[in-house]
């Protein structure tokens, strides 16, 4: 059977007015049978195969499928399910990044959990706030952030260290238990939580905070370096939790800071004022309230700018009358379509993939002032179509 665990310290003090709210915050019950329910484990199986049905787990997964849904259904039902081995592979985004693919059948409870909790958490989120929601993302995120430099004059730029890796699971389950009052529920988000357990571990380096003792003997530095922490970057229960664990962090920035203008996008976050001394405190004041979520930023290389300069952001230099694509992001693509033009000659993909592939970039960068950029690029790499 599944345990819940104490997770041991280290919660973020409460903010004024915060206890209160919570107090008033009832807990939601009975949510493990709908977990449960065939009628939610058939929609997370149809979510989970989304533009992976021609690929083996999938296709392995539907030749059973009611047979496989029944015995994930009494494996869930008994509280004996247990995720499989993380399949974990390098990409380059622009920058190095691990992702760990879990197994179909664990990507099946992943939606299946999400189907029923994420409606919980989504009416306490900001408006502002875009990664992984529905109705938001880049484009949505990128236009917001435009309006904000048309209406103010500078702007704070601020993302975190490792964030997948850093993300604390104490601190992450007490944040899921004010809102999940079901322990089953409970357990089976601790069973997910604690499947990626590791999964990151080379990609952390170890960060003491106030009140951790960094010798190696005993004591608050010893539990803080055995913590458990990290989300393997992949999961969709990682995506949403990672929304969830800053999400205290936005409703600071908006209640106590009362900053009129921020926006976030997984932990790339951006506040507008009209002059930089209320930045500069902005800035100590999130890097106070992050360290409670033992999180740090990339603080080094961080200081309010003016908006005129332009404000990088989702791969787009983003300035108050137009947008521009990141150097580095064209010289990539132009790379990747030299590519997969040598690999079409030598029949390692074929024309859909290289359709789709050119498609996608043209709707993304299709939303900066990229016509001249899109034609250069194109033009000297013709496309068969046919």
């Amino acid at each position: 059977m599944w345990g819940w665990g104490s997770g041991g310290g280290g919660f973020p003090r409460p903010q004024p007015g915060q206890e209160a709210r919570r107090r008033t915050m009832k807990p939601y019950t009975n949510l493990y049978p709908k977990i449960c329910a065939w009628e939610n484990l058939e929609l997370a199986y149809y979510k989970a195969r989304r533009g992976k049905r021609g690929l083996a787990p999938a296709a392995s997964f539907e030749r059973k499928l009611e047979d496989n849904l029944v015995a994930l259904q009494d494996a869930l039902l008994s509280q004996t399910y247990a995720p499989g081995k993380y399949h974990s592979f390098y990409i380059h985004d622009p920058k190095k990044r691990l992702i760990s693919a879990a197994p179909f059948r664990d990507r099946v409870v992943h939606h299946a959990l999400c189907n029923i909790i994420e409606p919980i958490f989504e009416r306490s989120f900001i408006d502002d706030s875009y990664a992984n929601r529905v109705g938001q993302g880049t484009h949505r995120a990128l236009d917001r952030c435009q309006q904000f430099s048309r209406r103010y004059r500078y702007a704070l730029q601020l993302d975190v260290v490792q964030y997948f890796p850093g993300i604390d699971h104490a601190i992450l389950r007490e944040t899921l238990a004010r809102r999940i009052g079901d322990e089953a529920a409970l357990r089976l988000c601790e069973v997910i939580i604690e499947s990626g357990r590791g999964v990151l571990a080379e990609e952390y380096n170890m960060v003491y905070f106030d009140g951790d003792d960094p010798s190696t003997g005993s004591g608050q530095g010893l539990l803080a370096v055995n913590r458990p922490r990290g989300l393997p970057i992949g999961n969709l229960t990682s995506q949403f939790w990672a929304n969830v664990y800053l999400n205290s962090f936005d409703h600071f920035v908006k209640r106590e800071l009362k900053c009129k203008a921020y926006l976030r996008y997984v932990d790339d976050f951006i506040l507008f004022a009209d002059d930089k001394q209320t930045l500069w405190a902005w800035r100590k004041e999130t890097v106070d309230y992050l360290a409670r979520l033992r999180l740090t930023l990339h603080i080094e290389r961080v200081h309010p700018r003016p908006v005129t300069e332009g404000v990088m952001f989702l791969g787009f230099n983003v300035f108050p009358t137009h947008r521009l694509l990141k150097a580095k992001k064209a010289i990539s693509f132009r790379r990747k379509l030299k590519a997969m033009r040598r690999q079409l000659a030598e029949g390692e993909i074929g024309l859909g993939m290289q359709h789709a592939s050119v498609r996608g970039w043209v709707n993304h960068v299709r939303y900066g002032d990229t016509w001249g950029l899109r034609r250069a690029i194109l033009g000297a790499n013709p496309i068969t179509w046919n």
